[in-house]
């Protein structure tokens, strides 16, 4: 079966940025339903569609085809007195941006009283490399599809 609109995926994808660092190592499969349901990158969904299990392929991605750049904006402090005891750096919390809307804030430093949190996605800024395997493509459910995402053994389970 090709991989098209509705079909669910599964895949085993190596992720390394441009000095060969592992961000994910590729042994376990992951699953997504394709389709632009925003569930990979979109240059990863394009370089897989019409493809079929057994299909590999590497791909180079940008900064801006992937997490975007690093936005100085989302860089800000709080009080550590405003934390739960036990705070520590590359814990997370989730709290308001500056566009309004919540988000999650990685804590990169504590100094004294004060915490530095970072609201970037930690691979932002970064050129990745996606070394992709196809293991298996079928068609999606009815479920799968409602939900935008898959179900079952590598995907989402409810």
């Amino acid at each position: 079966m090709k991989i098209t609109q509705n079909t669910a995926v599964t895949l085993r994808m190596k992720v390394t940025d441009n000095r060969g660092l592992v961000y994910e190592d590729g042994k376990t499969p992951v699953s997504y339903l394709h389709g632009d349901y925003n569930n990979l990158f979109p240059k990863v969904e394009a370089a897989l569609e019409g493809q079929e299990t057994g299909f590999q392929t590497t791909l180079e991605l940008a900064t801006e085809d992937t997490f975007g750049e690093h936005d100085e904006t989302l860089v800000t402090t709080m009080p550590k007195t405003e934390f739960a005891p036990g705070i520590k750096v590359g814990g997370q919390i989730q709290r308001t941006g500056p566009d309004g809307k919540l988000r999650y804030y990685f804590v990169t430093k504590i100094k004294g009283p004060t915490v530095l949190l970072d609201g970037n996605h930690p691979l932002c800024g970064k050129t990745l490399r996606f070394a992709l395997k196809v293991v298996d493509v079928r068609a999606a459910t009815a479920e799968e599809i409602a939900h935008q995402h898959v179900h079952g053994e590598h995907g989402h389970q409810h």
